[in-house]
């Protein structure tokens, strides 16, 4: 099979990684093979009431991607499967002690990235022992949504049906996106330009679907993730001048650890405007430490200045995907001075 000899070139060119490749092609197998056809459950009168209504709603979301959003008109997310656990992967995120940049990995295709996922949750949890025992900061997160942008016929799985409306239209559109542009070794480029076209698109879905009261509550939970994410980038940016001062190890050990300290106080504050919202708590119930700072820094980093480039075209998505794929042929230093920059204007 054409994915058995994918893999076995990967393996041999990384032997170092192969016991990790082959997981993944493990996982992946898995994927693969309980992959059944949306029309086909959808037509088939024993397939379960509620699994038909969500089979229903992603195949509208699926048809609207490509036919409103120029997202790509394939396989991808046109088939369903059950992996028979809440999450398909579990992500290793990894950080120095004294350093908020993120370890990267590097793999064929999907190039560097700031994550090591494993299918397997105990073993993600053994890969992260291994790196504290190395004195790093780590965060082993379950992920619902998977995507080889474009590789695979990826399907829709059971661990995504459980979200809301909104939140399952918006991962269609998100992990599509990937498949329109991907710079490999770019995380933060790639995760905002795959954000910004989520929001148009679940803004414009929702409109042709008359849900504007959805549309409302999506808009208040978007500005409620801002100001989440603003605490974190804060408190990211307080640690890297920490990490870069002179202070003995001992000293931003414990400015370090006053530091998450104060982040929470600030959540605590924050959440006083939100009506008795509490949906951040449960990231917060635990001891944190760089490494869960980086998917903030990696997703939301360099958003606004994506979000810059969308409205100079009008908000026309065709436009924007090719202002995007003119930023993926420069320098990725180049991409971070126009795009990821604080207080960087864009003439894209």
């Amino acid at each position: 099979m054409r994915f058995a000899r994918i893999l076995l070139t990967a393996v041999l060119a990384l032997p170092l990684s192969g016991c990790y490749l082959l997981q993944a092609a493990g996982g992946q197998w898995e994927l693969t093979s309980k992959r059944q056809p949306i029309a086909k459950l959808l037509s088939d009168e024993r397939t379960p009431e509620t699994l038909r209504n969500r089979l229903e709603y992603v195949s509208a979301a699926r048809a609207f991607a490509s036919s409103e959003l120029g997202l790509p008109d394939n396989e991808t997310y046109r088939s369903y499967a059950d992996v028979g656990r809440p999450y398909v992967v579990w992500n290793v995120f990894a950080a120095e002690e004294f350093s908020v940049e993120p370890r990267r990995w590097c793999f064929p295709i999907a190039g560097c990235v700031v994550y090591r996922g494993y299918f397997d949750e105990q073993n993600a949890k053994t890969y992260a022992r291994r790196l504290r025992l190395k004195g790093m900061d780590t965060a082993v997160g379950g992920v619902a949504a998977y995507s080889t942008l474009g590789h695979f016929k990826d399907p829709v799985l059971n661990t995504m049906l459980g979200w809301n409306d909104v939140q399952l239209a918006s991962t269609l559109f998100h992990e599509l996106a990937h498949q329109v542009v991907y710079v490999p070794g770019d995380s933060a480029f790639n995760e905002a330009f795959a954000t910004v076209v989520e929001e148009a698109g679940l803004q414009r879905w929702l409109a042709s679907r008359g849900r504007l009261e959805d549309l409302d509550a999506w808009n208040e939970q978007r500005q409620r993730n801002a100001q989440f994410i603003g605490l974190l980038l804060e408190t990211r940016e307080r640690l890297a001048d920490l990490y870069k001062s002179g202070l003995p190890e001992e000293e931003k050990r414990d400015r370090k650890q006053y530091e998450f300290g104060l982040l929470k106080l600030q959540y605590a504050e924050l959440k006083k405007q939100w009506n008795g919202y509490r949906g951040y708590d449960a990231w917060f119930s635990r001891t944190l430490n760089n490494a869960h700072l980086v998917s903030a820094a990696t997703y939301y980093g360099c958003v606004p200045g994506l979000r810059r480039v969308l409205q100079s075209v009008d908000g026309n998505l065709p436009r924007f995907y090719d202002k995007a794929r003119e930023l993926a042929e420069i320098t990725k230093e180049a991409r971070a001075a126009v795009v990821c920059e604080k207080g960087v204007t864009s003439d894209w």
